[in-house]
Parts: structure tokens; sequence; C-alpha cells
């Protein structure tokens, strides 16, 4: 590789850096062509990207961005996968293709500014994702206006079965 096309690659790489929710960063060693396409699919479908690239080229990308505190992690054969949108789908799509294939070794990663080590990825890969806590959140802000409307509705309906009995005791009466 020349050393304008290094540069241009250390370019888009920081912008990219710079511009994910998160970072995970792993060892694909032992894993086929096949099986890494079949990962970069995964975390492309999630929302993600899956890049394989040198460690010197990755630590001067780093740098200035949030991945740069996880330097560390950048020795050996090191794959980054990045998730732009949605951090949770990332974390899966890895979790679950590590759980498949015992080739890639997920070391660790960032969320935000926050370093994950392998259980932190495993734990926000089980959790659920934005869509369903959303979800969540909006039945329980609408569970109690809807608990209100029934007891209001409850009143209702005993005033009205009170004046039906009025009314039947008044015609009884005459």
């Amino acid at each position: 590789m020349r050393k304008d096309e290094k540069h241009e690659l250390v370019k888009q790489l920081h912008d990219e850096l710079g511009e994910s929710q998160a970072v995970f960063v792993t060892d694909y060693i032992g894993l086929n062509v096949e099986k890494i396409t079949r990962l970069r699919k995964s975390i492309k479908s999630s929302g993600g990207s899956f890049r394989i690239v040198k460690n010197t080229l990755l630590r001067r990308a780093a740098q200035d961005t949030p991945a740069g505190i996880i330097e560390k992690l950048f020795v050996g054969p090191t794959a980054i996968a990045m998730a732009k949108g949605d951090p949770l789908g990332v974390a899966k799509a890895l979790v679950d293709f590590a759980k498949d294939n015992e080739q890639l070794d997920v070391q660790g990663g960032i969320l935000g500014t926050q370093v994950l080590d392998l259980s932190a990825i495993q734990a926000l890969a089980k959790m659920p994702s934005k869509e369903v806590l959303i979800a969540k959140m909006l039945g329980s802000m609408n569970a109690p206006v809807t608990n209100f409307v029934g007891v209001l509705a409850a009143m209702l309906r005993q005033i009205v079965y009170v004046l039906k009995a009025i009314e039947n005791q008044k015609k009884q009466g005459e």
C-alpha cells in the first residue's frame, strides 16, 4: 500500500471511529473468508461495519477519537466492528457469531466513552433492542392514564346504576 493510500485510509478510519456510537475490537485469526463475509453481513444488517486493519494504521486513526482509550487492545491480528447507529445490534451480532465460531475472540471495546470488557459486551448483547425498550417505556407511561380512565368509567357506571335504581323506585311508587 502506498503512503498516500495509507494516509487516506487513516483519515477515513478516523472519521468512522469519531462518528461511531460503539467500537468493538476482535481477534479474527483462524476465520476463513467465508465466515468473515458472513460476520460482515450480519454486522452490516445490524447497522455497523467490520474491518480488518493494521494496528499501526488503527492507532493513528484512533488518535483524538473516543477509540483512543482502547489503544492497548490493538495487538495481534485486529479487526474492529463499528456501530454507527444502535450498538446493541452490532454487539448481538458479534456475540452470537462468537458462540458458533470459537476463532473469533471479542477482546473489548467502547460504548461512547465507556470502556467495555468481554462480559460487558455480552451483557450489552442480552439487552432488548431500542424499539422494545421504547415500547416498554410507552406502555409504562400509558398505564396510569388507562387506569385513570378505567376508574372514571367505573364511577360513571356507578352513577348510572344509582340513577337507574332511583328511576325504578319512582316507577314502582306510582
